[in-house]
């Protein structure tokens, strides 16, 4: 989990979440750096591709994404409203389950987990990846499970900045009557904040372009200095304009997936979240 569910009174304000939604920037761009180092092995996302010995007719991944969230089904992990699986049928905890504050509205009533998936094997593993195969199928699955589940969670956070979006006293009537009149436009208007979301891709490159450097480029000395003459990490990315940083991740394809799919995805969830937000009153 991203913060502590179970202690919510309320829905988080914008400023709580965003400051969630900026951490797993940090945990979605590691996620990319360490899923790089293995080449593209394209033989694990295709199905019928290896045989099992109970039949499945799969990929590999989706085979090992079911085994992976069925373990973590029977720790209630997909019973917190933070977390989504993108299988089907899992088994039921042995833990007794958490008491979770009622923040949202038919919290996994939304999952969009099948287009994230297609969006992450088709477009982000060949432009991160290095073309071939170099049979290390365990481990590239692994790490893309793990930025499987960390982009789900980001774009499913969408709910409670939708809620809290629905709560704030000075859009609440105009939410109440696009909810009502099923206006998805106007909902996506109103949830679409253009100087935010610059501010996030900005953001985004520098991190992803800081992150994805070897130190040693900085020419550090053995106590950890940068060198005179040596340009520190940071300064790399205002000074690097239209020169390309050599980085161990594209983070021009990191930012054109968070710009093409991520923000998409997550003003999708926002406005589904909100177009059944009255349902139940």
């Amino acid at each position: 989990m991203s913060r502590n569910l179970l202690i919510l009174g309320a829905a988080p304000n914008l400023g709580e979440l965003r400051d969630t939604l900026v951490r797993l920037e940090d945990t979605i761009i590691f996620a990319l750096i360490e899923r790089s180092q293995f080449k593209h092995n394209s033989s694990i996302y295709e199905p019928g591709k290896m045989h099992f010995k109970d039949g499945y007719q799969g990929s590999f991944l989706s085979w090992f994404l079911k085994e992976v969230e069925c373990v973590h089904a029977r720790v209630r992990r997909y019973q917190s409203p933070d977390e989504y699986p993108f299988t089907d049928n899992l088994p039921e905890p042995v833990l007794a389950p958490l008491d979770y504050p009622p923040v949202l509205v038919d919290p996994s009533h939304i999952n969009i987990n099948d287009e994230i998936f297609d969006a992450y094997v088709n477009t982000v593993v060949p432009g991160i990846t290095v073309a071939g195969d170099d049979t290390n199928y365990g481990s590239s699955a692994t790490r893309d499970i793990e930025c499987l589940q960390a982009l789900s969670r980001r774009i499913h956070y969408g709910k409670f900045v939708a809620e809290s979006k629905f709560q704030d006293v000075r859009t609440h009537d105009e939410y109440v009557k696009c909810i009502k009149e099923q206006n998805r436009d106007r909902l996506m208007e109103l949830l679409t904040n253009a100087p935010v979301e610059e501010l996030l891709l900005k953001r985004l490159k520098a991190k992803a372009i800081i992150y994805g450097q070897d130190l040693s480029s900085a020419s550090l000395d053995s106590n950890g200095t940068v060198n005179s003459g040596s340009v520190p990490l940071v300064a790399a990315v205002a000074d690097c304009g239209e020169e390309r940083v050599k980085t161990r991740v594209d983070y021009d394809l990191v930012v054109s997936f968070y710009r093409d799919y991520v923000i998409p995805l997550t003003k999708e969830v926002e406005v589904e979240y909100l177009l059944h937000r009255l349902d139940k009153e």
